[in-house]
């Protein structure tokens, strides 16, 4: 595949996400979504990187900031915008809502509003392909401020330990829920922790999916060889609040301005240009991903809502 192919390809992946997140958005502020949403504008060339190395077998845990996630590994939009507008036919009948849906028909054991639980979860699956066979590999994805979770030092650690397939992914996006991370801790280099560990770490811009990938795909491959954890810290920056709400007023003046400049859709777009692609082709990758994603809306809404009479199924004390 040739490099021009794969941007496409990637922008594409990431106009899907992002036009997705657009509509929750105005789903959430119009009244068909309900509950606690948050979105990943600004942050999807972490998950279509991450995402284009892994395999059917493999297992993603995401944190609730998990929409891009799940549209990356392939679940398909109907099922997302139905599962959070509550329809019988969300991907789990319209019960997990925004923070906790899941599809592990494609890989994605689900979201998780604990910050940083899904790291221990994931070493669990990785223990497991230790000794199912399966070679699957756990990809935990987490925030900035979920280093400061003991269970995510912990869940490292076993990782380590033990030479787990797990890959540790932090979405550095310069925040703790509303507090500049460099407010949180004296050393702002978070990857020197797992280093600390006797984890190989890594830095990558976020905001690139091509320098994702490439990371990632030499992460997943050490895992399956039985080598052990990798842990990637991704920088980038959320283009939206921390919550559908937030009124951001923490951010320094001008900050929003040139966080969406260096966005990963607006910067793909110009290297694509300046690589001399019409821009015909590339605003057809945009038009593609809005039809898709205006249609499923509208089926999305046409479904019936969820049996409320079944609300005591599928849950486990």
């Amino acid at each position: 595949m040739s490099d021009g192919t794969r941007q496409l390809q990637d922008l594409e992946a990431m106009w899907r996400i992002r036009i997705l997140e657009e509509e929750v958005l105005r789903l959430r502020i119009e009244g068909p979504i309900v509950g606690s949403v948050h979105l990943c504008n600004g942050q999807e060339a972490i998950a279509v990187g991450v995402c284009s190395t892994l395999e059917e077998q493999d297992a993603v845990y995401s944190t609730y900031r998990g929409h891009g996630w799940a549209m990356a590994r392939g679940v398909p939009p109907l099922g997302i915008l139905a599962e959070l507008m509550g329809r019988a036919t969300g991907v789990n009948g319209g019960r997990g809502g925004s923070a906790y849906f899941s599809a592990p028909e494609h890989g994605f054991y689900g979201e998780n509003s604990i910050v940083g639980a899904g790291a221990p979860i994931a070493v669990g699956a990785a223990l497991a392909a230790k000794f199912d066979g399966s070679g699957r590999v756990a990809v935990t994805v987490f925030g900035d401020g979920a280093m400061n979770q003991g269970g995510v030092t912990e869940a490292m650690n076993m990782a380590a330990a033990m030479d787990l397939p797990v890959v540790f992914v932090c979405e550095n996006n310069k925040y703790s829920e509303l507090t500049p991370i460099n407010d949180m801790v004296r050393n702002p280099d978070l990857a020197a922790r797992a280093e600390a560990l006797g984890i190989p770490a890594v830095h990558v811009d976020g905001n690139d999916p091509a320098e994702v990938a490439a990371v990632a795909r030499l992460a997943v491959q050490a895992a399956r060889q039985g080598t052990g954890p990798t842990f990637i810290e991704a920088s980038t920056r959320r283009i939206v609040g921390h919550y559908i709400g937030d009124v951001q007023h923490y951010r320094p003046e001008g900050e929003l301005e040139r966080d969406t400049a260096r966005e990963p859709i607006a910067r793909l777009k110009r290297v694509l240009t300046a690589s001399g692609v019409p821009d015909l082709t590339i605003d057809a990758a945009e038009r593609r991903a809005r039809n898709e994603i205006t249609a499923a809306v509208e089926e999305a809404l046409e479904a019936p809502p969820a049996d409320q009479t079944r609300v005591k199924e599928h849950v486990h004390g």
